[in-house]
């Protein structure tokens, strides 16, 4: 699975998917342009909302649990979505200081979502503890996959990652081998979507309008 060749995820002009800015006239442009709805702060927060929500997207895909043999739960959702977060942030970072920009009201958003999460999760006291854990666990993660994609890196360096981040219970570096066909499989599946990323084109990547990869089952009849 995942060794198709790389493709640009950019949504085709046509596309139902896409979500494109309002082209207001006459009046409605006047008050909103009064109201600052064109600024760019206003412009950037509408397209990181638009990318969270592909983000979002993807990680509630149940397929995506089907195909890489993860329970659903808050713990694994959270490090998938650190995954597709960083994907993002990664692909945006590379158009200099307007990517980043961008790429920090995408985490911004994150942030608010996450704590929505873990209040829905039961974790009402202690909240910013937890937020303050998982922001760690967070960088960290960031860390060990942007490690791994390095020139220089181990070729196994990022399973092992992915391994610990994503498919152990408790962080443990040891491999248990069932779970090794799934690891490699969502190990090639995050290489394609760099590279997918990469050659997305950075309209796409600033107005939202791409979608990651269609995950499905292969084992499915039909």
């Amino acid at each position: 699975m995942f060794r198709s060749k790389p493709i640009s995820l950019a949504l085709p002009p046509g596309s139902p998917q896409r979500i494109n800015e309002p082209n207001y006239k006459g009046i409605h442009s006047f008050i909103l342009r009064l109201m600052l709805f064109y600024s760019k702060q206003s412009t950037s927060i509408r397209a990181a909302n638009v990318i969270y929500r592909r983000v979002v997207s993807q990680v509630e895909n149940p397929l995506v649990y089907e195909v890489f043999r993860l329970e659903k739960a808050f713990r694994t959702t959270f490090s998938i979505l650190v995954v597709h977060m960083w994907l993002c942030l990664r692909r945006l970072k590379v158009e200099g200081t307007e990517g980043v920009e961008l790429g920090q009201y995408v985490y911004e958003i994150f942030n608010h979502d996450l704590e929505i999460r873990v209040s829905k999760a039961g974790v009402n006291l202690l909240l910013f503890k937890w937020m303050r854990e998982l922001e760690k666990v967070f960088y960290g993660n960031i860390i060990a996959y942007d490690t791994a994609m390095l020139l220089d890196a181990k070729p196994d360096e990022l399973h092992n990652a992915i391994w610990k981040n994503v498919f152990s219970d408790d962080g443990s570096p040891t491999f248990d081998a069932a779970a090794l066909p799934a690891v490699l499989a969502f190990s090639r599946y995050v290489r394609r979507e760099c590279t997918c990323l990469s050659l997305t084109d950075k309209e796409s990547m600033f107005s939202g309008n791409f979608m990651f990869t269609n995950i499905y089952n292969p084992n499915t009849p039909g």
